[in-house]
C-alpha cells in the first residue's frame, strides 16, 4: 500500500488514541497496543501470541472489552474513510494509476462509429434502488460525521483539528442503537445519502458524460438526458417486514417529497443570485412586472411555490404541493433559451443547465418509491374477494382457472372489491393498492412480486391495482428467486406475453427482476449465476421473439454471494442483450456507503457503471461457445449437488451453523427493521438470504460465497484448456473466477476454527473441519486454474488493503467469540448484547461487502 494512505491511517489512529487517551488513559492506549501487536503475531503463525490474546478476553470484564471493541471498530471505519478519499483524490488517483473510466473506454473502443456510441447513449439508463438491511449498522450520525472527516482530509490535510474534533464526537457517542430502526429511519437515511452525496454528483457525472459526448458524436447529450434516476425499497418492500404498512409507504413518499423540496428551494434560491442580467426575451422583460429582473422574476414564482410545498409538506398536507417536475422544469427552460439567444451561452450551460438535469433525474422526490409485496399475500387477498362474492375459493383453483378469472375481471368494468370486513391482513393489502392509487405517477417506481412463478402471479396484481382505481399502469416486475423459479423465468413470461390483452397493457415493455440472494442460497454461487445467466439469455429470446423491450432489475447484494462485487466486472459479464432496456440494479446495506458516500466517489462509481455499459452496447460480449456452456452446465450440477450435499442433506448442518456463527442472535438485535426470518420457524429455507450469509462472514467461513465452486473445478481438471480459453475469452467466467479470488482473501480458517473451539458441540465439529479442509482444498484448484501462487496477487492494492485491516480485525473476532459465550449462557444479558453489535459492527467495517 502506498507510503500515503499509511500515512493518513497512521494521524488518524494517532488522533483516535488520544481521544481514548482523553476519557481512559495513556495506559489503555498501550494496551490497545499491546492487542495489535499480539494480533499482528497471530497473523504471523504465532500460537503463543494466540493464547495470549484469549487469556487476556477471557479474563476481562465486559466493559473492558467494549473499550477494545470500539477501538478496534472505529479504526476500521476511519482506515476505510482514509482509503475512500484517497482513491477518489487527485494524487491518490494519479500514484494507484486510476485512469477516468470514460478515458478508458475510449481507448478500449478505440475508432468508434458516432453514430453507434449516439444510439448507446441514448439506451444508457441507470437505476440505483435503494434497500436498507441489516448489513449497514453504523448509525446515520456516524456515517455524517466519517463523511465529514473524509472532507477534511480532502479539503485541509495538514490541519487535523476539525478531524480531531470529528474523532472526538465519534468516540463520546454510543455508535450502536438501542432501538431497531423503523422502516422510517431508514428511508431517511436514503434520503441522507443522496442529499449528502449524489445531489451534487449526478450532475457532475452528466456534464462530463456530455464532454465525451460531444468530442466522439460532436454532440451534446439531449437537455432532457436522464441516464441515472433514483429508487427505493426503505419503506416501500413489505414482503416479510409487518412494520411497513401503506400509511408508513405514503409518509416515506411525503417525507421524500419535503426533502427533494427543501433541497430544490436552495438551489433555486442560488440560482435566483446568480441569473442577474437583463438581456433577455421580450416576452420575459415583459413579465418582469416587479423589475427585479427577467430571469429572477421567472425563478422568484418557484421559489415562492416551492416555499408554499416545503410548509404543506411539513404540515403533512399535499393539496397544493408541486405534483410534477414540469412545474419546476419550464421556468428553468424559458430562462436557458433566452440566454442562449441572447449569446450568453457559458451561464446558460452552467449551474442552470445542472438544475435542470437534477430535475429530470431526481423528480419531484429525489427517489421513486418501490412496493414489494410477496406472491402468498396477494392470493391471500383475491381469495377472501371471490368468497365473499360467492365465486369460490380462488387459492384451490387450478392456474388455468385463475387467468381465465383474472383475464375476465380486467376486461370487466364492474367493482371487484365488496364492502364486507377482510382480515387484517388482507385490508393491509388493499390498503397499500389504495395509496398507491392516491399518489402522483411520478412519486412511484414499480410493484415487485416476490416469489412469482406463475402468469396469474403477475396479472392479480394488475387486477388489484384496477381494483383499486390506479389510474395508471403501474410497471409489474415479477421477481424469480430460486433456482427453479429462474429455470421457468421464460416460460412464464412467454405465455404472460402472448397474452395480447396484457402485452398491449404493458404498452410493448415489461420489467423482470432476477433474484441473486435467494437463488445462490437455495443452489450455491455457481449453480445460482449460471442460472441467473442462461435465465436471463432466454428472457431476451422470448422478447424479442414478441417485439417486446425487457427491462431487467437485478437483486444484487453486497456480498459476492448474493450478486455483489464491482459493477464493472458485474456489468461487462452480463449476456448479450440484457442491457437494451438499461440497467436497474439494488444497492444494499453498506454498499451503498462504499460505492456513493463521497460526492467524488460516487462520481466515479457512476462513471464505472457508465463506462461499462456503453462497452457493452458498443460492443457486446460474446455469446457463449457450445463447449463453454456444455461445461458450464455440468459445474453447475456439479456444484448445485456438493453445496447442497452439506446444506441441505447433512442432518446437523443447522444446528452446526447455528453454533458457529451469530446467527442464533441476529434476530434479536436492533441492526434493521426487518425480522430477520420470514417465518418465526423454521429452519434455514425459511432464513433470509441477507442474515444466511452475514452471519458466514462474521466467523471468515463465507461459506455460502465459494462452496460447490472450486469442487466442480476440481472434477473438471481434466478440460484445463477449455477453463483456460473461458478465463481468456469470456467475460463472464472470468468474473466468476475472480471473484471467488476475494472471497478466499477474505476467509480466514484459523478464525473460523476458534469459533468451533469455543462454540460448537464436540460431536458437529468434524463438520467444520470438513468445511475448513474443503476451502482450502477449492483454493488450491482456483490457484491453480489462474497460475497464481496467492489469492488476489494480481490486484496488490486490494490485497494489501485488506492485509492492512486483518490485524484490526482478529481481536474483534476473539472478542466475539467470548461474548457469545456470555451471551449464550446469560441471554439478553444487555452489556453482552452491546459488545456483540460492536463487534458485529467492527467486522462488517473490516469485510467492508457483508450482507
Amino acid at each position: 500500500m502506498l507510503e500515503t494512505i499509511r500515512q493518513n491511517v497512521r494521524v488518524l489512529g494517532q488522533l483516535l488514541g488520544e481521544t481514548i487517551a482523553v476519557e481512559k488513559g495513556d495506559e489503555w492506549v498501550d494496551k490497545i497496543e499491546k492487542v495489535r501487536h499480539l494480533s499482528r503475531d497471530v497473523i504471523g503463525e504465532d500460537k503463543v501470541a494466540l493464547e495470549e490474546l484469549q487469556s487476556l478476553f477471557k479474563s476481562a470484564n465486559e466493559q473492558d472489552m467494549l473499550v477494545y471493541a470500539r477501538a478496534f471498530s472505529q479504526f476500521l471505519n476511519l482506515a476505510n474513510i482514509a482509503e475512500q478519499q484517497y482513491t477518489v483524490s487527485e494524487q491518490g488517483l494519479a500514484e494507484l494509476d486510476l485512469a477516468h473510466p470514460l478515458e478508458t473506454l475510449q481507448q478500449k473502443l478505440g475508432e468508434i462509429d458516432p453514430k453507434a456510441f449516439a444510439k448507446a447513449l441514448k439506451k444508457l439508463h441507470v437505476e440505483l434502488v435503494l434497500t436498507a438491511h441489516p448489513t449497514e449498522v453504523n448509525r446515520r450520525t456516524f456515517i455524517h460525521k466519517y463523511h465529514q472527516i473524509a472532507l477534511e482530509l480532502e479539503n485541509n490535510p495538514d490541519d487535523t483539528s476539525r478531524i480531531a474534533e470529528l474523532i472526538e464526537q465519534a468516540w463520546f457517542t454510543n455508535e450502536i442503537r438501542n432501538e431497531r430502526p423503523t422502516p422510517l429511519d431508514e428511508s431517511r437515511w436514503g434520503l441522507d445519502v443522496i442529499a449528502d452525496s449524489l445531489w451534487t454528483a449526478v450532475p457532475k457525472f452528466i456534464r462530463e458524460l456530455d464532454e465525451v459526448a460531444q468530442e466522439i458524436t460532436g454532440e451534446s447529450v439531449a437537455l432532457d438526458y436522464a441516464p441515472i434516476t433514483m429508487a427505493s425499497w426503505m419503506a416501500g418492500d413489505r414482503d416479510g417486514n409487518p412494520f411497513v404498512t401503506a400509511k408508513l409507504s405514503e409518509q416515506a413518499i411525503l417525507n421524500a417529497r419535503l426533502r427533494a423540496a427543501e433541497l430544490y428551494l436552495q438551489d433555486f434560491k442560488e440560482l435566483y443570485l446568480e441569473l442577474s442580467m437583463n438581456n433577455a426575451d421580450e416576452s420575459l422583460v415583459a413579465e418582469d412586472v416587479d423589475n427585479i429582473g427577467p430571469y429572477r422574476h421567472q425563478l422568484k414564482q418557484v421559489v415562492k411555490t416551492l416555499e408554499t410545498t416545503v410548509e404543506l409538506l411539513n404540515n403533512g398536507q399535499t393539496l397544493g404541493a408541486i405534483e410534477s417536475k414540469q412545474d419546476l422544469l419550464t421556468p428553468l427552460y424559458r430562462c436557458r433559451e433566452s440566454l442562449l439567444a441572447n449569446g450568453l451561452a457559458r451561464i446558460a450551460n452552467s449551474g442552470l443547465l445542472d438544475l435542470i438535469r437534477k430535475v429530470h433525474c431526481f423528480g419531484i422526490s429525489m427517489v421513486k418509491l418501490d412496493i414489494r409485496q410477496h406472491s402468498e399475500r396477494h392470493n391471500q387477498a383475491i381469495a377472501e374477494i371471490t368468497k365473499a362474492l360467492g365465486l369460490g375459493d380462488y387459492e384451490a383453483w387450478t392456474e388455468a382457472e385463475r387467468c381465465e378469472f383474472l383475464l375476465a375481471e380486467l376486461n370487466n368494468n364492474r367493482p371487484l372489491i365488496p364492502k364486507v370486513a377482510f382480515s387484517a391482513d388482507v385490508q393491509e393489502v388493499l390498503d397499500t393498492y389504495a395509496m398507491i392509487a392516491r399518489q402522483p405517477k411520478e412519486l412511484l417506481g414499480i410493484y415487485i412480486i416476490s416469489m412469482a412463478s406463475e402468469v396469474s402471479d403477475v396479472l392479480l396484481v394488475a387486477l388489484l391495482q384496477k381494483a383499486a382505481g390506479v389510474s395508471w399502469n403501474m410497471p409489474v416486475a415479477p421477481l424469480f428467486e430460486t433456482l427453479d423459479d429462474l429455470n421457468n423465468a421464460p416460460k412464464v413470461m412467454a405465455n404472460l406475453l402472448d397474452i395480447q390483452d396484457y402485452a398491449e397493457r404493458c404498452e410493448q415493455k415489461h420489467y423482470v427482476m432476477i433474484g441473486y440472494s435467494d437463488s445462490a442460497k437455495d443452489a450455491g454461487v455457481l449453480a445460482a449465476t449460471w442460472g441467473q445467466y442462461s435465465a436471463q439469455e432466454a428472457l431476451v429470446e422470448v422478447f424479442n421473439e414478441r417485439e417486446v423491450e425487457l427491462k431487467l432489475f437485478h437483486g444484487r447484494g453486497g456480498t459476492i454471494g448474493r450478486g455483489g462485487g464491482p459493477a464493472n466486472a458485474a456489468i461487462a459479464s452480463q449476456p448479450p442483450g440484457t442491457l437494451a432496456g438499461g440497467l436497474r440494479v439494488t444497492e444494499q446495506g453498506e454498499t451503498i456507503r462504499y460505492k456513493f458516500g463521497l460526492p467524488n466517489l460516487a462520481v466515479r462509481s457512476l462513471h464505472l457503471y457508465a463506462s461499462a455499459i456503453l462497452e457493452s452496447l458498443v460492443t457486446p460480449p460474446p455469446a457463449p461457445k457450445t463447449e463453454w456452456r456444455e461445461l458450464m452446465d455440468k459445474m453447475a450440477e456439479q456444484s448445485c449437488s456438493q453445496y447442497r450435499s452439506y446444506v441441505q442433506d447433512k442432518e446437523d448442518f443447522v444446528r452446526y451453523f447455528r453454533q458457529a456463527t451469530p446467527e442464533q442472535e441476529l434476530s434479536s438485535l436492533p441492526l434493521g427493521s426487518r425480522p430477520s426470518k420470514r417465518r418465526a420457524d423454521g429452519g434455514i429455507e425459511s432464513l433470509r438470504a441477507i442474515p444466511w450469509i452475514f452471519a458466514w462472514s462474521q466467523n471468515r467461513m463465507v461459506v455460502p460465497s465459494w462452496l460447490g465452486l472450486g469442487q466442480a473445478l476440481a472434477e473438471n481438471a481434466d478440460s484445463n484448456d477449455l477453463m483456460q480459453d473461458m478465463l481468456a475469452n469470456w467475460p463472464y467466467f472470468n468474473s466468476r473466477i475472480s471473484l471467488t479470488e476475494m472471497v478466499y482473501l477474505k476467509s480466514e480458517p484459523l478464525v473460523a476454527s476458534l469459533y468451533d473451539e469455543a462454540l460448537v458441540d464436540e460431536e458437529l465439529k468434524s463438520l467444520g473441519e470438513e468445511l475448513r479442509a474443503q476451502l482450502k482444498s477449492d483454493e488450491a484448484t482456483v490457484l491453480s486454474v489462474l497460475g497464481q501462487e496467492q489469492s488476489m496477487e494480481r490486484d496488490p492494492w486490494n490485497l494489501s488493503s485488506f492485509e492492512l485491516r486483518q490485524p484490526y480485525l482478529l481481536p474483534l473476532h476473539v472478542m466475539q467469540i467470548e461474548a457469545l459465550k456470555r451471551l449464550r449462557a446469560n441471554p439478553e444479558h444487555p452489556v453482552y448484547e452491546q459488545l456483540l453489535m460492536v463487534t458485529m459492527a467492527g467486522i462488517a467495517t473490516g469485510m467492508r461487502n457483508t450482507g
